[in-house]
């Protein structure tokens, strides 16, 4: 069944559409999964759950957007160092000797520093560097939705707009129907009005007189009483 719900958002709409986001940016998952989530709890659309984050939730949330990108950052370090030990623990790592101690000559005692002690392992290189390949991944498909939401927002503006335009083309037709059939119906009433009065005159009957001559002519017919 298609969504197609249209109510207004409530309070706890609102709530749920902001927990939701926030939980999945603290998990490291998608905001269109958050939309989509919400969307099937509420009955609406991804697309509408979206739009109602960005255009009015969102702003209200900037600290807490924040607080749940750093706390998914330390979720990513935490596991990653989880790993590392794992590995290390593992291979049997052997362990680091001990830094020697050489006396100077006035006596003093220094640490002879260890160059390999200070060498970063292999698997955390590739372990940092697999971690940074994914936030830039993800980085990257939170800026396509982005794109992708807003192109849709633009795309619904202008359908309202075109809309509205028809709407006022419509009224401004219709406007001039009505003075036309006025204009029409003054015109028939006035032709009505003058059938009426030539019937009048044709019912007349002529008259006649007799000139100087005999001959009989007729008169004009007056148009009073």
């Amino acid at each position: 069944m298609a969504k197609v719900r249209q109510d207004a958002w409530s309070h706890e709409d609102d709530l749920l559409l902001a927990e939701t986001v926030l939980r999945h940016i603290r998990e490291g998952s998608t905001q269109l999964n958050a939309f989509e989530e919400v969307g099937d709890h509420l009955n609406r659309t991804s697309a509408a759950c979206g739009f109602r984050w960005n255009a009015e939730i969102r702003k209200k949330y900037v600290d807490a957007i924040e607080l749940a990108k750093r706390q998914r950052k330390e979720k990513k370090r935490a596991l990653q160092r989880k790993q590392i030990d794992a590995k290390q623990a593992h291979f049997s790592l052997p362990p680091v000797p001990s830094t020697p101690h050489v006396v100077s000559d006035d006596g003093q005692v220094e640490e002879q520093v260890n160059e390999e002690s200070s060498i970063i392992s292999f698997d955390t290189v590739i372990s940092f560097l697999n971690e940074l390949k994914k936030e830039h991944t993800f980085s990257s498909r939170e800026k396509l939705e982005s794109k992708n939401l807003k192109q849709e927002n633009e795309k619904l503006r202008n359908e309202v707009n075109e809309l509205h335009k028809q709407l006022n083309s419509t009224e401004k037709q219709l406007a001039s129907i009505k003075e036309d059939y006025q204009t029409f119906i003054q015109i028939m009433d006035r032709a009505r009005k003058m059938t009426i009065f030539n019937e009048k005159d044709a019912l007349k009957s002529p008259s006649f007189r007799m000139d100087k001559n005999g001959n009989l002519e007729q008169l004009a017919q007056s148009s009073g009483n």
